[in-house]
This record gives structure tokens, sequence and C-alpha cells, in this order.
């Protein structure tokens, strides 16, 4: 659905010059409205999951809002290219930060993500994707996509910190990453078959493990795309077919090897959930029967029965979108994918009239990492994807990711006040 929306908001951009006395592009209200209406919102939320724990965290969420929107505002004074002779030492900061989570990071629920800053625990991998957004689009601004040579350097700009951040182990950040990759290479004019056989690797994967003979139709199919997309095209097949064959014969031992135990039921319970039903499938379970629970209305803020006795582990975080089911029912989680819909949308359009092209890159990695976020966190609290660990944008609890969606946020709000006029009509 987002490459979808990607297409028909990219076409060639005319620019007009910014008028610094223009008052309706200085201010977008939707963009502030959006996260500050779910932050208000979740911070209930959150206060209901806790409604039975003796030390409660729900005023943190607002608190770190708070601070938040503070750091919004100054970024959203600055032109974004003031930033840009800092970019390369800010990355090599991450890279190291990342390293240092290696090393001497805090440990909690299975994987090391975390530093520790006088009882403040910070977690690199969420500024690691603003770096990176930043650091991509200033690349792609220059750098035009015509051969698949070209691709190497964007794409070794992602590499480092996706394995570090992989290796903790975090698969759900890891991710957020390819979705920014494959957007932001869209935008900058990557043709939409090269995308697809980047996509195809995911599928072989799947198709390896679930149903191999596919894989007899799928690998050739995949080699006529790159004969009929790449250059050097006898070369270019037989390559992609060998790569996806490489792929399909990996996978298994990867599956076996390089991922933990939680891992691999992460993956594979949303399809059966009541295969263990006390173990890895009880998040799933229970927060299935939460959502459905609420019904059309929900049962009132506060007032969730699972919620508060606090049936469905890790509510508060990865698990929030069941508690806004149960207590606000169908018509509040409608109104929420409304808004988080809403918001993507304006971002494409913000991106379509930026000024620069590293602006309008910037925006569609921020466009494209909250869609991610979305689609995947509530297609797990459904039941239609496996557990990942990535957390709703704006809602739930974590003052790393809740940091970084406001700065993502104030770069927005930067492009938005310089950009076309037009950007602030719908």
């Amino acid at each position: 659905m987002f490459f979808k929306l990607l297409k028909s908001f990219r076409k060639k951009k005319t620019i007009l010059a910014y008028n610094s006395k223009d008052k309706t592009v200085k201010s977008d209200y939707f963009l502030w409205g959006v996260p500050l209406s779910l932050c208000a919102l979740s911070g209930i939320l959150i206060a209901s999951t806790q409604r039975q724990v003796a030390f409660a965290e729900w005023y943190q969420h607002w608190l770190i809002a708070g601070v938040g929107i503070l750091i919004a505002l100054t970024i959203a004074q600055l032109p974004l290219e003031r930033l840009r002779p800092f970019l390369v030492p800010f990355y090599w900061i991450t890279v190291v930060s990342l390293l240092a989570v290696r090393l001497v990071g805090t440990s909690a629920l299975g994987a090391q993500r975390w530093l520790s800053f006088g009882g403040i625990n910070l977690q690199p991998s969420e500024f690691a994707k603003i770096i990176v957004i930043l650091l991509l689009a200033s690349v792609l601004e220059n750098h035009q996509i015509e051969a698949p040579k070209n691709l190497v350097k964007p794409i070794s700009v992602i590499l480092l910190p996706w394995m570090l951040v992989f290796i903790q182990p975090d698969l759900g950040t890891s991710l957020v990453f390819g979705a920014v990759l494959l957007a932001m290479l869209y935008w900058a004019g990557t043709p939409a078959e090269w995308i697809l056989l980047a996509l195809s690797l995911i599928l072989t994967a799947v198709l390896s493990g679930a149903l191999p003979l596919a894989l007899i139709l799928w690998i050739p199919f995949l080699g006529i795309l790159a004969y009929r997309s790449l250059p050097y095209r006898r070369i270019a097949a037989a390559l992609s077919m060998l790569i996806q064959g490489i792929v399909a014969v990996l996978t298994p031992w990867f599956w076996l090897n390089a991922l933990k135990d939680y891992q691999r039921d992460r993956l594979v319970l949303f399809l059966d959930p009541t295969k263990d039903p006390l173990g890895g499938g009880y998040h799933l379970l229970q927060s299935q029967v939460g959502i459905g629970s609420g019904g059309i209305f929900g049962t009132g803020l506060m007032q969730g029965h699972l919620t508060k006795l606090r049936f469905i582990p890790e509510q508060h975080t990865d698990f929030i979108f069941s508690a806004l089911g149960e207590e606000l029912g169908f018509m509040g989680t409608t109104f929420v994918i409304g808004a988080f819909l809403l918001l993507i949308v304006r971002l494409l359009k913000i991106a379509r009239y930026a000024r620069t092209d590293f602006e309008s890159l910037v925006v569609i990695g921020i466009a494209a990492m909250l869609m991610f976020q979305v689609v995947v966190n509530i297609f797990m609290t459904i039941g239609l994807g496996p557990v990942t660990g990535i957390p709703l944008p704006f809602m739930s609890y974590g003052r790393s990711a809740l940091l970084m969606n406001f700065i993502a946020l104030g770069l927005c709000l930067s492009i938005s006040r310089r950009g076309h006029v037009v950007s602030t009509n719908w």
C-alpha cells in the first residue's frame, strides 16, 4: 500500500521560492495535531495498563512527549542544510554507540539494546534510524541510480548500522532499516522492478521453508524479470537466479543456527498461536481476545478488564493497540488508524513539494519508517503478523522511541515551513 501511495505522489516537482512572510507555510497544525492527540490518548491507555502496578510509569510518557515537543520546535526553526556538515560525524557516533551496546550494553527480554547513563536507558538503534535517513538522503540527492552498481553506495550507508542492530538481536528495527532503504531508493528514481527483485529475496526465503516446490516456478520468473529490467541481460538473469538459489539453500541453515528459539517462535506462531498457548502464542491470543472484547465502542477508558488484570504482557509498550481495542473498540481503532493514514498522506504531500531533493528524501524516509512500524505493530497485535517488538509510533511506551519520533516530526516541520506554499493545501 505504501508503494502505491509513493507512486501516486512521485513526480517531478515545480519548486517556488519560500516566502518568509507567508504565515500559512510556517505552521502545520495537522502535523502537530495527530502526534499530540496520539500521545495524549496513549498516556491514558498506558495508565490503564498499570492500574495494578505499584510503580506506574504512564506519566513519563507525557513528560518525554513534552521534552520531545521542545526538541521538535527547536529543529523546526532550523533549515536542514545546516545539518549536512554534521551528518557523517553523527553517523560514526551512532555506529560507535551501537558497538558500545554490543560491548557494555544493558540487556532485557533476551536482547542487548540499551546504554545506561545515570540510571537512564537509551536505545541507540532508535536514533540510528534518523541518522541513517538523513545521510542516505544526502547521498541519494546527487547519486543517480542508473545501473545496479549505483546501488552500492546507498546500501553501504545502511549496511553497518543494520548489521549492528541485527546482532543485538533486534529483528524489528533491522527490518525498519530495510523498509526505509527501499522506499527512499524508489523515490530517488530506482526502477520498481529492481525494488521487486530486492523484496523477492524475502519471499524466496519464506517459500524455501513453507512451500519449496513453488521455487521451481518462482526462481525462473525472477530470472525473466531480471532479464527484462537489468543491463547485461543474460548475466543478470543468471546471477539473479543464482542469488535466489543461494538464499533458498541457506535459509533453513540460517533458521536453525542464526536465530534464537524465541525469535523463531515469534516468526511462526502467529500462524497458529494455539500450538503454544501458554508460551510464545500467549501474547497473540490474549491480544486478540482483548481487541475482540471491545466490540464497537469498547468498555471505556480505564475500564478494560483484561487490561486491568494485566493478561497481556508488555501491553504498555508493543501491545498498546490491544488496550486501545478493548477500551475504545472498533471506533477507537478506526480513529487511530485513520489518523496515522492521514499523517502519512500529509508527509507524502510535503515530500512532493519540498524545496530540494534532499529534504524530499528525508520526509519519504520518515514516512516509510512510520508507515512500516504502524502496519507491522497493528498486524502483530491482531494476529496477522509475527511478534517483532516494533513499537507503535507516538503510542507505545518507550523513551528513546518517543524522542526519536519527535525529532522526526521536527525535521518534517522544518521542511514543511520552507516548502512550496501548495503543501499546506489539501
